[in-house]
């Protein structure tokens, strides 16, 4: 089959452009495309399942075992063509600045994939060549087997780029992209605005796939990237599930949709049958409900649409107050506040499970990967399971943590967080099951005691 990484020098140089672009091209040639992304980014994964319509995959070499990722990336592409795993951040950014640990360059090396550098170009001529050496050198393990140019002048400007990578690197440049080729992707705070909001992307889609297949030999790319499926010895979703039938309710819409599809996934492998509904369309939790998931999303773009939902809210409540497990993270954790002030000082009520208020800002508040130990009570985590997870908001909880939900350690700080109440864990934190999958195993079960 066909699997590359499609990592870039650095953020911004393209990589989702050329990723989703790439996808619609080789699934205009007949092929079936599997998307993964590297690193814990919610996000992109959206851009590309709507191109791929199928569900696209974070895998992490932080958050979980290397076993766990080459199960991972096994098991999606097994009946795929193309497997194309976006890179993050640079090639070689991950959780430290003294190693490859999550970074794409690891990803490249734990699932044996070859690497296609995307470097921007623009105003350079020999001295791209510099740059893509100093990648090839830094780790020469590193699997690079071709370049892709990106914001060039000309087709004249790219022969003279192409000429210097291939010359001074002895690898190929197998396309480009010229400045203004593709319209801008819309982004705000937290990134890309999510595929969900956009709608219809068919013909966003195709302008991108037109582009690339007019500059970038899409043959020679198929060349240099074949490789051998990965043999997997065990895999995390090789278990017994619950003999007993579970039902989570799962918030999903414009505003809730953060999930890991491997977090999915592992709860249905363990026996759960989830039913989905949206705070956005004032859904009500579904009856069969014996558990809740609210993930994390963009709540404050919606805050007014949701502070209106009354029968939404209401139904969330009573669920809460019966005493339903519930996981609620981020977002999730924003909606069950007392209420949302946005950048504009508007305040929206929210359903005040939690007291305090979240009030969004201009600055970044928290951004990094979390490891998380449980506290007695806790009914997802106990205080001596651990897991890991990612926390990224542009927002500050104000209230005081009477009740924290787990310990979580970052790179500078090491903190009591979250919030918990009987059978609620609400927190800024998203845990990655994939990380520990006893926490799937003590979800169900408390989700059966609550049901007894």
């Amino acid at each position: 089959m066909n699997r590359f990484v499609l990592a870039g020098t650095g953020s911004g140089v393209g990589k989702t452009t050329f990723t989703i672009g790439i996808m619609r091209t080789l699934m205009k040639r007949g092929l079936t495309v599997q998307g993964f992304k590297c690193g814990p980014d919610y996000i992109d994964p959206t851009y590309h399942t709507a191109v791929t319509k199928r569900p696209s995959r974070n895998i992490d070499s932080f958050m979980m075992s290397h076993e766990t990722v080459r199960a991972i990336v096994a098991r999606a592409s097994q009946d795929a063509d193309a497997a194309i795993i976006e890179g993050v951040m640079g090639f070689y950014d991950g959780k430290s600045p003294l190693s490859n640990e999550g970074s794409a360059a690891h990803i490249s090396e734990i699932t044996k994939s070859p690497v296609i550098l995307i470097v921007n170009a623009a105003s350079m001529a020999r001295s791209a060549a510099a740059i893509v050496k100093g990648f090839q050198l830094l780790d020469v393990s590193s699997n690079i087997v071709g370049v892709i140019a990106n914001q060039l002048g000309s087709k004249s400007h790219f022969e003279i780029v192409k000429a210097a990578i291939e010359q001074g690197c002895g690898i190929p440049v197998i396309g480009y992209l010229p400045k203004g080729a593709v319209p801008l992707m819309p982004s705000r705070h937290l990134g890309l605005v999510p595929a969900i909001e956009r709608g219809d992307l068919d013909s966003y889609f195709d302008s991108l796939a037109g582009a690339i297949e007019e500059t970038v030999d899409i043959e020679q790319l198929l060349e240099i990237t074949k490789t051998q499926s990965l043999d997997v010895t065990e895999s995390i979703f090789d278990v017994q599930p619950q003999r007993q039938e579970v039902h989570i309710a799962v918030a999903k819409d414009a505003a809730f949709n953060f999930y890991y599809e491997e977090n999915l996934e592992l709860l249905r492998a363990y026996g759960a049958t989830l039913h989905f509904f949206s705070p956005l369309q004032n859904e009500e939790v579904p009856e069969k409900a014996q558990g809740l998931y609210i993930g994390g999303g963009f709540p404050e773009e919606f805050a007014e649409e949701l502070a209106k939902n009354e029968e939404t809210k209401q139904s969330i409540k009573a669920a809460l107050e019966r005493g339903m497990p519930t996981l609620a993270e981020c977002g999730g954790f924003m909606y069950l506040t007392e209420e949302i002030v946005n950048r504009q000082g508007q305040v929206f009520p929210m359903l005040g499970i939690i007291p305090g208020r979240v009030r969004m800002q201009d600055k970044l508040a928290a951004l990094g990967y979390r490891e998380i130990t449980g506290v007695p009570g806790n009914f997802l985590i106990n205080e001596v399971e651990q897991a890991k997870g990612h926390e990224f908001h542009y927002s500050t909880y104000e209230g005081e943590h009477t009740s924290p939900a787990y310990f979580s350690k970052g790179r500078f700080r090491a903190q009591q967080e979250g919030y918990l109440h009987k059978n609620i864990v609400a927190g800024y934190t998203h845990f990655h099951f994939a990380s520990n999958p006893q926490l799937v195993k003590n979800w169900l079960t408390a989700c059966l005691e609550d049901k007894q």
